[in-house]
């Protein structure tokens, strides 16, 4: 099971290059955990008790108001770690988080790892650098929810997908009704979208498949609007 842990965590970005003892330091406190699709992992409001690493599977962390309107804030697949700010913070999950599919993630309780940060200052340097990443993650999310249209949201959200996958024939990666609450709308103006998109030249899309047809165009559109 120990080198199980260590290879698992040694998948994780937050863990990447770390010596082989701070590895085994790190095993020694984690736990795997196993959720199906639709588990809830925590939900707002609930002490901030441990992080989560995706080992396999995808997980999405969300916000919903109290008319039951949910707005995704990140989708985290395998490799990539969530829910730390409030861990360290010693304080309450800001969102909730679900998972998409079934999933094995690595459970990493917060007394344990602030422990290991005093004595690991590397460790808390990577930490420092992955929060740094995605705050300016977060900031961009938010300027495209504030200043953009749907289209160009999709277009963009359409050539990080391309990007990602490294061709032109991409999968959806979330059923459209998720990415319709990524992008901070509804699915069918989301579907209005994707018309306009197809209709424009700029992509054709059959079910969950959507081939780029024009990626200077959805560049354009994504940065600019037209």
């Amino acid at each position: 099971m120990d080198k199980d842990k260590l290879a698992a965590l040694g998948g994780i970005k937050l863990f990447e290059g770390l010596p082989q003892a701070q590895l085994k330091s790190l095993a020694d406190i984690a736990l795997f955990k196993r959720c199906k699709a639709g588990d809830t992992l925590f939900e707002a409001g609930q002490p901030g008790t441990h992080f989560f690493a995706v080992v396999s599977g995808k997980v999405r962390v969300y916000r919903a108001s109290l008319s039951g309107k949910e707005q995704i804030l990140s989708v985290f697949g395998a490799g990539e770690s969530f829910a730390e700010v409030p861990v360290f913070e010693g304080k309450t999950y800001p969102a909730s988080a679900q998972a998409l599919e079934d999933c094995l993630l690595v459970s990493i309780p917060r007394k344990g790892f602030v422990e290991l940060l005093r004595r690991e200052p590397e460790l808390a340097l990577g930490v420092m650098a992955l929060l740094s990443s995605r705050l300016r993650a977060f900031v961009g999310q938010i300027a495209q929810l504030s200043l953009k249209e749907v289209p160009e949201r999709l277009a963009g959200y359409l050539l990080l997908l391309r990007a990602a996958q490294g061709r032109d024939e991409i999968t959806l990666d979330l059923p459209k009704g998720q990415i319709a609450s990524y992008l901070g709308t509804i699915p069918e103006t989301m579907s209005r979208a994707i018309k306009k998109l197809s209709e424009q030249g700029l992509i054709e899309v059959s079910g969950s498949q959507v081939r780029v047809l024009d990626p200077e165009g959805l560049s354009l559109l994504a940065e600019s609007g037209r």
